[in-house]
């Protein structure tokens, strides 16, 4: 029997159109082992790999009428080859190059008679590395459940991991018959699956209200936070299809040196940077920055839920969290303060409900409600939120794909209506590496707005120094000197 598709998945297929296409990707810089790596190498390696993902060999089948949410159903004819491409760049073979080729790739929908997924193998960097550049439908990677092939295909260790054959063979795909009968029979035998699941959705928001009883102020503080339209901002504005990508690389260890002079948390110092780099970005635009101002930015939050032993299924839940970055404040220690208030606020508050209850809550209409609250959810956004910041810890050690090592990696995030840029960070074997996605005519200077976040960080630093010295220079009192004893 076909899998159903989840309503949260169903509505990323139904608010996709050509300037907004709903895949995620990213972008990994690899150093070749000794006897070089090749697209056949990559080949070897995803087929190797693709048992643990089992859903990109999957794509999507629609219900006829649209009386249920589509089905995945094994691709009788899938080819590896076809979703592991080959590509290379020409001489000098710059970073600059490399971004360019991924805003393209990016910004072509993927093809759904097929599984929805690609992936570049790029050759040709100047500094003898080549790059993998993935993406893969927001309706295959869930975030609930299911993982990424670019997850699968890394080994902690240069040797690479030894993985059992593959004895996969796709089931025949069901008829038009098939698909309709299983969806009515799907509405015979569960017709309280509706009240079911808005019965756990209010049960959810019950328990999260109780948990923060003494703190309803700050729910009703967020709330007003999220009614409040945002400011205007040229983060806010129509989109094309076409895209623009650039990277920043920080040092780990320069975001610790911040937090332990000015405080906060790492996450906190991200923010923080960004911060400053969005006014130094406004301002070179002629934008005010006035004091007060602040740029909205939704942050995605991960919820790791207890594994099977412990009773309950295990996985992600994912929660979202407003920050207001003070890009009106001038002093980038202030800024820094005002954001470690704010999450460590929320963080207290625990209030938010998890992805599950909202999946609950669009679970129970036909498909085509979805894609009119999945279109009317996507005209809202920007009066919500200003731009999207994912911050995902990595390992702070090596990985390896087929024998090659990691040594960089970017996210990228894809935009939604009206949203002109997105920013997706990971940190990884002591550098934290930024990838931002705009739309290429909304953001002609995103080079502007990568010296800005490196003079952001600069800036930090150097506040972090002056605070040092200034430690320094403040006398120590001396312990008071023991009077010598007298002889007897």
């Amino acid at each position: 029997m076909p899998s159903r598709m989840s309503a949260l998945d169903a509505s990323f297929l139904f608010m996709e159109d050509a300037s907004t296409p709903m895949h995620a990707g990213g972008v990994a810089i690899f150093q070749p082992p000794p006897g070089g790596f090749d697209h056949e190498r990559l080949v070897r390696l995803i087929k190797q790999r693709l048992p643990f993902v089992p859903r990109y060999r999957m794509r999507v089948r629609e219900v006829p009428f649209g009386v249920a949410r589509p089905v995945w159903v094994d691709d009788e004819h899938f080819d590896v080859t076809y979703h592991v491409r080959r590509s290379a760049l020409p001489k000098p073979g710059s970073r600059e190059q490399l971004n360019e080729l991924v805003a393209r790739l990016l910004s072509r929908p993927l093809d759904r008679s097929r599984p929805l997924w690609e992936m570049y193998l790029v050759e040709g960097l100047a500094d003898g590395c080549f790059a993998i550049v993935s993406k893969s439908h927001q309706a295959l990677v869930d975030g609930i459940s299911a993982v990424d092939i670019a997850q699968v295909m890394l080994d902690p260790f240069e040797e690479p991991t030894n993985v059992a054959g593959d004895a996969w063979r796709p089931r025949p795909e069901p008829t038009d018959v098939e698909l309709l009968s299983q969806a009515f029979t799907e509405l015979a035998t569960r017709p309280t699956r509706a009240v079911e699941a808005v019965k756990g959705t209010v049960n959810d928001v019950s328990k999260t209200a109780t948990r923060v009883g003494a703190r309803a102020v700050d729910m009703v503080n967020a709330a007003l936070a999220i009614a409040r339209p945002t400011a205007s901002s040229p983060l806010n504005v129509p989109i094309g299809e076409q895209r623009r990508f650039a990277t920043v690389d920080l040092r780990l260890d320069d975001l610790k040196k911040v937090r332990a002079s000015l405080g906060g948390t790492v996450n906190d110092t991200v923010l923080a940077v960004v911060a400053g780099a969005l006014r130094s970005w406004l301002l070179a635009r002629g934008a005010t920055a006035a004091q007060g101002d602040s740029i909205k930015a939704l942050l995605p939050v991960s919820i790791a839920v207890p594994s099977a032993a412990s009773g309950e299924a295990g996985g992600n839940r994912v929660s979202g969290t407003l920050v207001e970055l003070p890009v009106g404040e001038p002093d980038p220690a202030v800024r820094l303060q005002q954001i470690s208030y704010q999450l460590a606020q929320l963080e207290e508050g625990g209030h938010f409900v998890g992805a599950e209850a909202i999946v609950n809550i669009a679970g129970f209409g036909p498909p085509t409600l979805h894609a009119l609250g999945a279109r009317v959810s996507s005209t809202l956004t920007s009066k919500v939120y200003n731009l999207v910041i994912t911050n995902v810890p990595g390992p702070q050690r090596p990985l390896y794909a087929a024998g090659s090592r990691m040594v960089a990696a970017y996210p990228v995030v894809p935009l939604t209506k009206n949203q002109a840029l997105s920013i997706g960070l990971i940190s990884y074997d002591g550098g934290v590496y930024f990838g931002l996605y705009a739309d290429r005519d909304a953001l002609p200077d995103i080079d502007i707005l990568v010296a800005c976040l490196n003079e952001s960080m600069d800036e930090l630093l150097a506040r972090t120094e002056k605070s040092r010295r200034t430690l320094r220079a403040v006398p120590t009192k001396s312990a008071p000197k023991k009077k010598a004893q007298g002889t007897a």
